[in-house]
């Protein structure tokens, strides 16, 4: 069973988070799961089922906790196995700690310790406009070796519904990392 994290952060957006775990989960994906104290709040203002509602319809997840340096996902030596890191949506904060090498929280170590360690990471940014400060936060981000991803749908599928333009990101998140699905119809030409 291959192993992926999923960091959920507190940008408006967590669907995006929720419905990656609920695709990887049916693609029989172990996941581990990190959700942040403010997406957790942002989740019960924007979603209708709560986190545990969630979790228990799914299978193959770990949940950890945001403060807990002493989990797995700390070390650089359990993450060189998994298949990528998703941090969906990631917000400005998150790059900015993550960008700049600082850890306030497991979120932010397990984007380090994957730059490090040369573990895809796909940080979802959700948030607009964005500043100089983002903008030169991300360049960082792309020079360490980890990929930007603007939660930014198209529309040349002619999505009916707003599940489609959800489901159009989370399928270029899971194309990041080459993980097959068939969430959007791809460019014809």
């Amino acid at each position: 069973m291959q192993k992926v994290a999923v960091c959920i952060t507190g940008a408006s957006g967590v669907i995006y988070g929720i419905r990656l775990i609920e695709v990887l989960s049916q693609l029989d994906f172990r996941i581990d799961l990190v959700v942040s104290k403010t997406a957790r709040l942002v989740l019960k203002e924007e979603h209708d089922k709560t986190l545990e509602e969630i979790l228990n319809s799914l299978k193959g997840i770990n949940l950890h906790e945001e403060e807990d340096f002493t989990s797995p996902l700390a070390s650089g030596s359990v993450l060189v196995k998994y298949k990528g890191i998703f941090i969906a949506p990631c917000s400005t904060s998150t790059l900015a700690y993550i960008a700049n090498g600082i850890n306030r929280n497991l979120i932010h170590r397990i984007g380090e310790v994957a730059l490090k360690e040369k573990v895809p990471l796909v940080l979802l940014i959700r948030e607009s406009p964005y500043s100089k400060i983002h903008l030169e936060n991300m360049l960082k981000i792309i020079e360490a070796g980890g990929i930007i991803l603007p939660a930014s749908p198209a529309f040349y599928h002619k999505p009916k519904r707003m599940e489609d333009l959800i489901d159009f990101v989370v399928g270029k998140l899971l194309d990041t990392l080459r993980i097959e699905h068939n969430l959007y119809k791809r460019w014809r030409g």
